[in-house]
């Protein structure tokens, strides 16, 4: 206990708990509404799309945040209407973007500056190094992405679990389904740091689905999977600092075994 409370006098920890429990709140609210709707690889794909815009970024030498924002939110909507429009299986979508996104992604890395430290950290998360401005900017998205879920939870309540009476009700449900893109596109961008590109998905989904476990009313799957996603994060960094391992992949693998044991407890008590 001495030791966690001696970590914590770090600033670089400090910042990286702050951002981290943010963005894990946000994540673990948009991933109730995606894992229901069976829509939970979205945050993988547009993660692919994350790294082809951060390797623009990159090569144009300008803040990846500036590129990544915009792209990634285009790539959500254009997902979202391929599917909407097209009818076009959502799964079928994301693996199209994704795929375009990440050779588009090799092919501008490999021509310009080769995989430097910038796209490794975001490739594989490296919360740890997060500056006062990265944590200002995910606080204050986070805070504004929080209060748009509040806001309108009634209306993501009904268009998650039953369209067509939403649009009785008179809800603009396509207005609503690209409002989710969108909080999802920029929970993606400001995860890319924690996370890294490539694990993103695990921190939108896993809180989902380990909650789907353990209650099944809406209400109560926002609240625990909120409750998840903080204490995996925090028992990740602790992982990651103790054992030098990197923090994506620690926060990954304790939602992995907590995933596991939610599944055998699961299954235990009914058997």
């Amino acid at each position: 206990m001495n030791e966690i409370l001696t970590l914590l006098n770090y600033s670089f920890i400090q910042r990286a708990l702050i951002c981290g429990i943010a963005i894990s709140l946000c994540a673990a609210l948009i991933g109730v509404i995606l894992v229901l709707k069976n829509y939970s690889m979205i945050g993988h794909g547009l993660g692919e799309v994350g790294f082809a815009s951060l390797t623009l970024a990159i090569a144009l030498g300008l803040p990846p945040l500036y590129i990544s924002i915009p792209l990634v939110v285009i790539a959500s909507f254009i997902i979202m209407f391929i599917s909407q429009r097209k009818g076009e299986s959502g799964d079928i979508t994301i693996a199209l973007v994704s795929t375009g996104a990440l050779a588009i992604g090799i092919i501008i890395t490999s021509v310009s500056t080769g995989f430097n430290v910038d796209v490794a950290n975001y490739m594989f998360g490296s919360i740890l190094s997060m500056t006062k401005s990265d944590v200002v900017i995910s606080v204050l998205m986070s805070i504004v992405l929080i209060g748009i879920f509040i806001v309108f939870y009634n209306r993501l309540f009904l268009i998650t679990y039953d369209e067509t009476f939403a649009k009785t009700r008179g809800i603009n449900v396509t207005t609503y389904q690209f409002l989710i893109s969108f909080i999802t596109a920029i929970i993606v961008v400001l995860g890319m740091r924690m996370m890294g590109t490539l694990l993103i998905s695990s921190l939108i989904v896993f809180p989902a689905f380990i909650a789907k476990g353990l209650t099944k009313s809406f209400k109560g799957l926002v609240i625990s999977s909120g409750l998840i996603s903080v204490v995996c994060f925090i028992l990740g960094i602790i992982l990651s600092f103790f054992m030098n391992l990197p923090t994506g992949a620690s926060i990954a693998i304790v939602y992995i075994v907590l995933a596991v044991i939610s599944r055998c407890v699961s299954k235990f008590c009914r058997g």
